[in-house]
This record gives C-alpha cells, sequence and structure tokens, in this order.
C-alpha cells in the first residue's frame, strides 16, 4: 500500500533575536526548528536595546514593515530601561502592529517540580490600551500623572478573542479579572464589555473575580482557573505569577496576537546578567515556536518538539540552573534535539 508523502512548505518568518541572552536561546529555538524537518526562510531584523544608538529607536521602521509582510515572527526578550531611556520596544510593537491580545499559556511541565499539579490555563491579555498606553505627564514638580484608557471597541475584541480561545481549546470557563469596585468607570466598562460578550457564548461558563482576590486563589488553588481574561496591567502581573506556579519564566511561553499578524516570543526578560555565559534556559522561546509553528498549522512538528522538551526535562541532569540544576543553554539545546532524532 502506497502512501503520499506529506509536502514539505516554506514558511516565510521575521526572526527578532533581541538583546541580552535573546541571541542564544533564538538560536537554540532554530536549531530545535531545524532537527525537527520544518522550512523555515527567516527574515531576520535588528530590534532592541543595542540598536538605539544605530537607528535612534529599538525598534526601526524595518522591522515592523518585515513583520507586515511575514504576518508572523519569533522573537527574543528585548530590555527596558526601568524609569527612563527609550520606551518599551515590546509596547511599540504591540501598539504599531495591533496586536491586541497577549496570549500565554500555562501549565505543569514533566519534570519540573512545583507545589501544585493539574494547573492548565490560559492568561488573555488586553494589550494595547490601559496604563501601557503611555500617557503620562508631570502635573506640577513632584506630581505625575498617568492616564488608563479603557475603550468599548478594545474591550469587547479582548473579551471576543478569549471567548473564541475557550470554545476552540474546549475549555469550559472564562473568568475576568478587575478592580471595578474601585475603578467603577475604567475596570467597570471592560466588565461590562466581558458580560456583553458572554452572553454570545451559552457553552462558555463566565464568571468574574477582584484582581487582589484572584492573586490569592492562584496560589491557592490554582487548578479552579481555565481562561483569565484581564486588561493590560493586570495581566502583565498576573501572567508573572501563573509562571512562577510552574517553574518560572523559563518554561512558559507566549505570543502577541493581532487581526493577521501574530508575534512569538518568550515571556522572560533579557537577562543581561547571564548574557554570552551560556546559561540560559531556551525553553520558553522553544515552546514559543512550538506556539508559532501550530498557528502556522505545523501540528506535528509542533507536537513533537513539544515531546521532546517534555521527554528532555524529566530528566534533571537538562535542568538548567533557573530549574534548580547545573545544565547550560547547550545541553538543554542538545537534550531537545537528541529527542526528535
Amino acid at each position: 500500500m502506497s502512501t503520499t508523502p506529506k509536502e514539505t512548505r516554506t514558511h516565510r518568518v521575521t526572526l527578532i533575536q533581541g538583546d541580552g541572552i535573546g541571541p542564544e536561546v533564538t538560536e537554540s529555538a532554530l536549531r530545535v526548528l531545524e532537527a525537527a524537518g520544518v522550512t523555515m526562510e527567516w527574515d531576520s531584523v535588528e530590534a532592541g536595546a543595542d540598536v538605539v544608538q544605530k537607528y535612534g529607536t529599538p525598534v526601526p521602521e524595518g522591522v515592523l514593515d518585515s513583520i507586515r509582510k511575514t504576518r508572523v515572527a519569533l522573537k527574543g526578550p528585548i530590555g527596558t530601561p526601568v524609569g527612563g531611556g527609550f520606551r518599551s520596544a515590546n509596547v511599540t510593537l504591540r501598539q504599531s502592529l495591533g496586536l491586541f491580545a497577549s496570549v500565554r499559556p500555562v501549565k505543569n511541565v514533566p519534570g519540573v517540580a512545583t507545589p501544585f499539579d493539574g494547573v492548565d490555563l490560559v492568561v488573555v491579555r488586553e494589550n494595547t490600551e490601559g496604563l501601557y498606553s503611555g500617557l503620562e505627564h508631570q502635573v506640577a514638580p513632584g506630581i505625575v500623572e498617568s492616564l488608563k484608557i479603557v475603550t468599548e471597541a478594545a474591550s469587547l475584541r479582548i473579551a471576543e478573542y478569549a471567548f473564541q480561545l475557550a470554545r476552540r481549546e474546549g475549555r469550559g470557563e472564562v473568568c475576568t479579572v478587575h478592580k471595578a469596585n474601585i475603578l467603577k468607570l475604567s475596570d467597570g466598562l471592560f466588565l461590562e464589555c466581558a458580560r456583553r460578550v458572554a452572553k454570545g457564548y451559552p457553552d462558555i461558563a463566565y464568571r468574574e473575580i477582584i484582581v487582589d482576590n484572584c492573586a490569592m486563589q492562584l496560589v491557592k488553588d490554582p487548578g479552579q482557573f481555565q481562561v483569565l481574561l484581564l486588561e493590560n496591567l493586570y495581566g502583565d502581573i498576573l501572567s508573572d505569577l501563573c509562571a512562577g506556579l510552574v517553574g518560572g519564566l523559563g518554561v512558559v511561553p507566549g505570543a502577541n496576537v493581532g487581526e493577521d499578524i501574530s508575534v512569538f516570543e518568550a515571556v522572560h526578560g533579557s537577562a543581561p546578567d547571564i548574557a554570552g555565559k551560556g546559561l540560559a534556559n531556551p525553553i520558553a522561546v522553544i515552546l514559543s515556536a512550538v506556539m508559532m509553528l501550530r498557528h502556522l498549522e505545523e501540528a506535528d512538528a509542533a507536537g513533537a518538539i513539544e515531546r521532546a522538551v517534555f521527554q528532555a526535562l524529566t530528566e534533571p541532569d537538562n535542568h538548567t540552573g533557573d530549574l534548580g540544576g547545573r545544565a547550560g543553554t547547550e545541553k538543554m539545546t542538545r537534550a531537545v534535539i537528541e529527542r526528535l532524532e
């Protein structure tokens, strides 16, 4: 009985290595993708702190042009100065490209010991407004005002995305996280929009929780949550908390999704203190590449890489420092590739 070989497709994807440990961990992801037999044509562009002096901005226009053409990007971490310096490259990418949804799946990883079992949730964060609109000014010496922007259009859009994701992935509940008891207008609008969207999904259970209570509930019983829907700041904070439940930012992937453009990236920072030392954990970027492959309808390769990652992590000798081990970037990368061969 003859079988027809599967058609090999070439995917053109923008590559942003980032700065700090970015080039090291993205190189690991590229090697794993190659070992999995995925044919990629990379459009490599520069962004981050290292290019500010050259271009006057961490996100040159050529980066945006490339992503608009390919509509898919794999991105390494980019550092952001604290309290001054250039504007966040990550925020610039999200707002310039309309990447309205930050999607972070968080689940237990085999071999990584954590206080909780059965964690399997997705954080869906509105990505373009709120306090991250960056609208700040000094009212008077010693007085600074920051504006939190919440719009009906953006709130309805992110709520619709969360419910669509829940239905697509067979998740039975969406929980909106808010502070509408205090921020009655801004968070109140976000909450009201989520309620309106929920009425169109009778097959998905819906509930609401105040953000501080949500933080407490996550560290008591994270298994009670399936999809968390949050505005920008709350999503940024609680997504890192969720990562801590399953081993840290080194094992959690992420994506920034727009109407027709998606940027896949690890959720951790650029860790300049260990850059160039071969110590960084590449798993978050590799798993972000897995998310990218599923987006590109390369489900077989995505599944193979994910299984290889999980198999490698079952052996403590392959754990990097952030996971309590002594392995370096190269050992972890090779461990994944060996399980693909």
